[in-house]
């Protein structure tokens, strides 16, 4: 797609533009004048839509009638209350739904997941993660390595991008297994890094670690609802995803999981059980020896909390009628058209780290600005521009594609311009 300056442009590509009518469907922040935000945080937060609370005071009315009979007489019975989520949450994160379900929160289904899938040896038990990963995301694969009784210093191997580059490089990974992958067991990386916005090749890194018999997870907190990760096509062996970024479900909400059906029926493996593991057909025997089920709903614990799934299924409803592959689209034109502005400032302390291809990133910039501190936050804050800011010299902006414009985007830029100056 070729972009224009000016205003102009902007608006006729909102005109154009067959999403524009989702943003009416989202509460935007305004400030005391009744003005809108410039809202590009929805890689932290995403905006709520409008029909969240009509889909909670639904669950709100069924339990102020029915009480405990909700779970069988609600307009959507809570009993099997997780199962409305799983087609769709499939359907977006490329995934059969007997790989997916919805459950806890991002680390505490890692950590699930790690129970599972990794299974250290004397001599093969390092983990492999970017050497830039969430943090939380190195506490957990740490904790692991120190509950089965290893130095975590010896045994997390990180992916580093190469001299005085931002990205990392799939040939680094290779080389890194080639040399080590002996004592390798797992593989967690992050399908998009949270700091650069980089999107990585999934299948790739799957193949890379399975030649090297390692299992290989994948931390989806920046690219569910955001990216097309074709998981079950990957064949990674596990995933996890928040729901509170791009899948707009509310802070602290759910989680995803992902556990590849080729794993779905193994009876086998070790995981941290509870009741909701258990057979749903026998559940309500009670007194009984675990009979889990197959699939990823094998490693629930409990039984959903129905207030944060209704949540969950507001937002899932509406990406279902939208589908990803739109989404996907113009979210590959709002970034294109945001980098194109960038550039067109020709500003030298300007520098985005986010991968030029867009095939590459998901719908995150990451604009790095040379010597310059949390004050330009501020600023940007100030003026009612909600971005988010990574230390050292990093405002970190997503453009979503279901409630930002091509017009906040022109006017974001705009008033980076004018602040700079």
């Amino acid at each position: 797609m070729s972009y224009k300056t000016g205003l102009d442009f902007s608006k006729r590509q909102d005109q154009e533009d067959k999403l524009a009518h989702y943003r009416s469907k989202f509460h935007i922040p305004k400030d005391n004048n009744g003005k809108e935000w410039l809202y590009f945080t929805g890689n932290s937060l995403g905006l709520q839509p409008k029909s969240t609370q009509t889909y909670i005071q639904q669950e709100l009315n069924d339990w102020a009638n029915l009480g405990v009979e909700g779970h069988f007489e609600a307009k959507n019975p809570w009993l099997p209350y997780h199962e409305f989520l799983t087609e769709s949450m499939a359907k977006i994160v490329g995934a059969k739904p007997i790989e997916v379900v919805v459950m806890n929160t991002l680390t505490t289904n890692l950590h699930l997941l790690m129970v599972s899938f990794y299974q250290p040896t004397k001599t093969k038990y390092k983990i492999v993660i970017e050497s830039d990963a969430f943090p939380s995301d190195r506490y957990a694969v740490q904790t692991q390595l120190e509950f089965h009784g290893f130095n975590a210093k010896d045994g997390i191997v990180e992916w580093k991008p190469r001299e005085n580059e931002e990205l990392l490089n799939i040939e680094d990974l290779e080389h890194i297994l080639n040399e080590q992958g002996d004592e390798i067991a797992l593989l967690l990386i992050g399908g998009v890094n949270y700091y650069t916005g980089q999107y990585l090749d999934l299948k790739r890194i799957a193949k890379i670690g399975h030649a090297k018999n390692c299992m290989v997870g994948i931390d989806l907190a920046h690219g569910a609802g955001n990216i097309k990760p074709e998981l079950h096509d990957s064949g990674v062996d596990f995933a996890a995803w928040c729901t509170y970024k791009y899948l707009n479900s509310g802070p602290g909400s759910l989680a995803g999981l992902f556990v590849h059906e080729k794993h779905a029926y193994n009876k086998n493996l070790k995981r941290f059980a509870g009741w909701w593991s258990h057979n749903k057909d026998t559940r309500f025997n009670m007194r009984q020896q675990l009979d889990v089920m197959p699939g990823a709903e094998g490693w629930q614990l409990s039984n959903p909390p129905i207030l944060s799934m209704a949540a969950i299924k507001a937002s899932l409803d509406m990406f279902n009628e939208v589908g990803m592959d739109a989404l996907r689209e113009k979210s590959e034109k709002l970034t294109g058209y945001f980098e194109f502005l960038i550039n067109q400032l020709n500003n030298q302390k300007i520098k985005i780290i986010t991968p030029k291809n867009p095939k590459e990133r998901g719908c995150q910039l990451s604009i790095q600005v040379q010597n310059a501190d949390k004050s330009l936050h501020h600023k940007l804050t100030e003026a009612n521009i909600i971005t988010d800011w990574r230390e050292p010299d990093v405002i970190r902006c997503a453009p979503t594609p279901l409630y930002n414009t091509y017009q906040d985007v022109f006017n974001m830029v705009e008033k980076l311009k004018d602040i700079l100056n």
